[in-house]
């Protein structure tokens, strides 16, 4: 039986959010920021809503955990995305000082791995390949719809 505070588990919320910007037209990737094994923030892509490149899923978990727990560092929580965040969204966890970000899909393109590893803050740790195939399949699955 899975535990109901596995990676996976988390993973499979993030998911979730990843569905919902799907539904809106947006790329879907979805996050959500983890404390003491409770989701403080959900959200997901809203660069076509707000007509704003920067709203990636990721930038906006952040803010709405900082508002959450009154503050900007998230000390204690952790990020779970379904795609390897980018390098904005990289630096902007150095920021925040995360515990660790867990994602799904790599992002061989555009992720900040592929670029810069050493861009996260030190204390932060990461795994990828958490329902890898599932958060890879969403996104191919969008953008071949959009190529037809």
């Amino acid at each position: 039986m899975e535990s109901p505070f596995s990676d996976e588990y988390f993973m499979k919320q993030a998911l979730k959010e990843a569905e919902t910007a799907k539904s809106k037209d947006e790329v879907p990737v979805g996050a959500i920021v983890v404390c003491k094994s409770r989701i403080i923030a959900r959200s997901h892509n809203l660069t076509e809503t707000l007509n704003d490149v920067t709203a990636h899923a990721e930038m906006q978990a952040f803010t709405s955990a900082a508002n959450y727990l009154g503050g900007k560092y998230l000390d204690g929580c952790t990020l779970y995305v379904t795609l390897e965040p980018c390098l904005m969204c990289a630096g902007a966890a150095y920021w925040t000082q995360l515990d660790r970000i867990v994602f799904g899909a790599y992002d061989e393109k555009r992720g900040y791995s592929s670029k810069n590893t050493q861009i996260l803050h030190p204390k932060t740790t990461v795994s990828g390949g958490i329902l890898e195939h599932e958060c890879a399949t969403i996104l191919k699955d969008f953008f071949q719809k959009k190529r037809k």
